[in-house]
């Protein structure tokens, strides 16, 4: 088994190197004058079962192409098994056509992941469920609940706890870790815009007063559907509210959003490599998925059950 990795998410790759006790396999990924990527892989590949660790985070193109050179350097390597290993699956929220004449980019990706060599893929909280549909190689899709459910019984155990759903498209996630939390109670942030210009609605569906708040959401992006809410739940009495996300895209704006929030806390997975402002805002934290994604890889490799993982 070796285990390769682009420049996305490079502190990820030597955690999860270190969990499964075997070193990053030598290679060069670096850019032509003009920004062209080039691959070259410095050991010997032949006959390997080899993992490919790449988040497609921002800038989501250059670290898409980064990913499909890379599996079609080891497929002309005969590598023997490719897995491509992507915690943070960019493309995820274009899964279905929102209007005329839009594209249904998530399936795009998968096809060009498919094509380039890939034998396997393995994702961390898809955005939507049937985008392992879109794949025609098999797909695991792992859970961050697991990581999250510990860490909130960790620290906010002794607490009311109440699991709350950002919108109510995340229900069956929010249920799902409410459930791990020994059958915590779920409300749900119903956001309405009666009109275009206006600000959003927040209605409260379930009874927060006196209840210490756990938001649950796959993405955070710019942050504002997740602080809005996080108001939302102060002004009906929720005790405290922090949030649970397991990719932390934070763009433009949402670090600075989030410090001057409602929010005691947001807590993101490190699915996504951190730049210097997400390290120092005092109210971002960050879990490793190192040892989840170690695991996978170690049980895919040894050809044992990963859903086992969630049981």
């Amino acid at each position: 088994m070796k285990l390769l990795t682009g420049n996305s998410n490079l502190p990820l790759a030597r955690d999860v190197a270190a969990y499964l006790e075997i070193a990053l396999t030598q290679a060069s990924v670096r850019r032509f004058a003009d920004e062209e990527v080039f691959v070259e892989i410095h050991e010997n590949v032949r006959g390997e079962d080899v993992f490919v660790l790449q988040s497609t985070g921002y800038p989501a193109n250059d670290n898409l192409m980064e990913l499909l050179i890379c599996i079609d350097a080891l497929k002309r390597a005969s590598a023997k098994r490719i897995t491509a290993v992507v915690p943070y699956f960019g493309y995820a929220r274009q899964d279905r056509k929102p209007g005329p004449r839009t594209p249904i980019s998530a399936k795009l990706v998968a096809n060009l992941i498919t094509v380039a060599g890939a034998d396997r893929v393995l994702s961390v909280d898809l955005h939507a469920g049937q985008i392992q549909g879109f794949f025609d190689i098999p797909t695991d899709n792992l859970y961050g609940a697991p990581v999250m459910s510990a860490d909130i019984l960790t620290r906010f155990g002794d607490r009311n706890l109440m699991v709350v759903s950002p919108d109510v498209g995340g229900v069956v996630r929010a249920r799902a870790l409410a459930k791990r939390l020994n059958n915590a109670p779920l409300a749900i942030v119903d956001k309405r815009r009666e009109r275009a210009g206006e600000s959003e609605v927040m209605n409260i569906i379930g009874e927060v007063e006196g209840r210490f708040c756990i938001l649950i959401d796959d993405i955070v992006d710019s942050a504002g559907t997740l602080c809005n809410a996080a108001a939302a739940l102060k002004e009906a009495g929720a005790e405290g509210v922090v949030a649970y996300v397991t990719h932390g895209v934070l763009s433009g704006g949402a670090v600075a959003r989030v410090e001057g929030s409602a929010l005691e806390e947001l807590v993101i997975t490190d699915s996504i490599g951190s730049h210097e402002v997400i390290k120092d805002a005092k109210r971002i934290r960050h879990l490793t998925i190192a040892p989840l994604l170690g695991e996978a890889i170690k049980r895919i490799a040894d050809e044992s059950s990963v859903s086992s993982l969630f049981d």
